[in-house]
């Protein structure tokens, strides 16, 4: 991979405890195309058993968050649970804590005694929408909330978050807002779309609006399908479900939902790469270069070499929160070796990192 980074003493910290960022990836030789790799990450990959305990938090317009928590009570480096390390993690557009991505990051952090977060953007998770609003990239009220409630939960224990797609980009627009101001000590960021208007793009060629884009669509339409009867006091959902590109929802939709003028104020509201010089805590980003989710051009390189706080490894192959390796990738993928060297990294010797 290439390892982006401003400040020589964050290379230094991630090449001493988080090596995997310097080993050369393998891709599987039978599936090394970044399309296939995304296309066959979901089925390829097994899904460990997670047991959740689930808490709806309420928020401050009236509606409701799900949040799935795997408390890890069994922690044997981490007895006591008021300084257990937490992780937050937010799946990507239309995932949730049954992703298998999901999974296997709370499966690694289980084997290092920590306590693991979801968060689930609303009315996605089987819980009932009790105001007309669902979720989009740019608006980072409810995760503000979600940071606060977890935080004043276990106001001792160190606490970091990981985001997926979607998820690290709502995580890293969040960080852009609140630069220092806040409680997390780092970040990890995974195959986020940079530019959103490349990402857009790069999803309405042919080949990628058949394999990707409609797919994604209709999961949007069937994720607010089931809140009809509330949306419908809003929106023209008979228009929204006429919807064939991601595009098309969140103009007719989303941009709508969070009251922009027009779709391109959303997507440059939306896009990370605007935000990235403002991040003030460590936050390592793993992209690669050949997803089509978020193209290798968009990604924001220089921007990067001006925030010492801001690490990118960017691998040649890999696809969208693909990274399989080894002849038949079934368990851990370089993005899950990745995860579990950073968080490990940052709970354990975090404090090093501007002092090498």
């Amino acid at each position: 991979p290439q390892l982006v980074a401003s400040n020589n003493r964050f290379c230094r910290f991630l090449e001493e405890y988080c090596p995997v960022v310097t080993e050369t990836y393998y891709p599987t030789i039978w599936c090394w195309e970044g399309r296939v790799q995304t296309l066959l990450r979901p089925f390829i990959t097994s899904r460990p058993q997670v047991q959740y305990r689930n808490e709806l938090i309420k928020t401050p317009d009236g509606g409701q968050i799900s949040l799935d928590w795997f408390d890890n009570n069994d922690s044997l480096y981490y007895p006591d649970a008021s300084t257990r390390p937490t992780v937050l993690l937010l799946p990507g557009l239309t995932g949730t804590s049954k992703e298998s991505y999901i999974l296997h990051m709370i499966h690694q952090s289980e084997t290092l005694g920590y306590r693991c977060v979801v968060f689930n953007n609303r009315g996605i998770a089987g819980e009932d929408l009790l105001t007309p609003r669902t979720y989009c990239a740019a608006n980072t009220e409810d995760l503000e909330a979600v940071i606060h409630h977890v935080h004043s939960l276990h106001p001792s224990a160190p606490f970091l978050a990981a985001g997926v797609s979607m998820g690290g980009m709502l995580l890293l627009n969040y960080l852009g807002k609140t630069g220092r101001d806040t409680p997390l000590m780092a970040a990890a960021i995974f195959s986020a779309g940079w530019n959103v208007f490349e990402s857009v793009e790069s999803l309405e060629k042919p080949l990628n609006w058949l394999l990707f884009n409609y797919y994604l669509t209709t999961c949007l339409q069937s994720s607010i399908s089931r809140h009809r009867q509330m949306l419908e006091k809003l929106f023209d959902m008979d228009l929204v479900m006429k919807a064939r590109t991601i595009r098309e929802f969140d103009k007719r939709f989303t941009s709508v939902m969070f009251g922009y003028r027009t779709i391109d104020d959303y997507y440059e509201d939306a896009s990370p790469c605007r935000k990235l010089k403002s991040v003030g805590i460590p936050v390592l980003c793993l992209n690669s270069v050949d997803d089509v989710f978020s193209p290798g051009h968009a990604i924001p390189v220089e921007t990067a070499k001006q925030n010492a706080n801001v690490a990118l490894v960017l691998t040649s192959c890999g696809g969208h929160i693909g990274f399989l390796e080894g002849i038949w990738p079934r368990k851990c993928t370089y993005m899950d070796r990745v995860f579990k060297q950073f968080v490990q990294a940052m709970f354990e010797h975090g404090n090093k990192i501007f002092s090498m």
